[in-house]
């Protein structure tokens, strides 16, 4: 997926300039991306609003809120931007490049609100929705299937108590990177049995990671053993389910 030729491209250039670009390189006289970053944030929010609205027209109002916010956060506003490969594109500085700033999630997100605003002011909403629908579409289906919108970590936890009377427990197991770009891996497990794994920038959004992939781990075998024609386990043998 690509973006739009821009009629203006200068609001482009600044989309993709990041402070520490102008830190190093004063001369080049350009503002940074912020201010497009505060009026994409405000775009982005509508749009999702607005889609949501019209896709979902049965959906209470608590609902559609939560369906916004498992959109609009850091995390996956920076796997839109990777679609659009605006890592590749950014102007950065050399120490940002140096510590994985192209690949940072925060930064590829701010980076994608930044590239809204622009082309906001560039060629109006319609071209906002034109890049952002194609990319709603596919995720809104997922997070509805996999009640992504909720707390995973919640929702583990109902499931567990619910089929096997045990709470989820968490692990960290691993911490990775420079200080200010840490990444943790935590595990979470069912009695002593892993069932998912998930790695974020804080230990919480590793935990909800790892919470998600339990839930999908859960899911494929109750899945498997419907289609198998067993009944759904009734004793606390997570494995087997005897």
């Amino acid at each position: 997926m690509a973006l739009p030729v821009f009629r203006q491209p200068d609001l482009l250039i600044r989309a993709l300039t990041h402070r520490s670009y102008l830190n190093e390189h004063p001369e080049a006289g350009d503002d940074d991306n912020e201010r497009l970053e505060f009026l994409g944030d405000a775009v982005l929010d509508f749009v999702v609003a607005l889609w949501l609205y019209k896709h979902y027209p049965d959906l209470p109002e608590g609902r559609l809120t939560t369906l916004r916010s498992a959109i609009v956060r850091t995390e996956k506003l920076s796997e839109f931007a990777t679609q659009l490969a605006l890592g590749e594109q950014l102007r950065l500085g050399k120490g940002e490049i140096d510590s994985g700033g192209r690949a940072r999630p925060s930064l590829l997100a701010d980076a994608f609100e930044a590239v809204l605003g622009a082309l906001y002011l560039d060629q109006g909403v319609r071209a906002v929705q034109r890049v952002l629908h194609p990319l709603l579409k596919a995720e809104v289906d997922r997070i509805v299937a996999a009640q992504a919108d909720r707390d995973a970590k919640s929702v583990l936890q109902e499931v567990a108590q619910g089929r096997f009377g045990i709470t989820p427990r968490y692990r960290t197991v691993q911490a990775s990177g420079p200080d200010h770009a840490k990444v943790f891996t935590v595990e979470v497990c069912l009695r002593d049995e892993p069932i998912g794994r998930g790695d974020g920038p804080s230990k919480q959004a590793a935990a909800q990671a790892a919470a998600a992939h339990g839930l999908q781990t859960l899911a494929a075998r109750s899945d498997s053993k419907s289609s198998a024609g067993l009944a759904a386990p009734e004793t606390k043998d997570i494995s087997t389910g005897h």
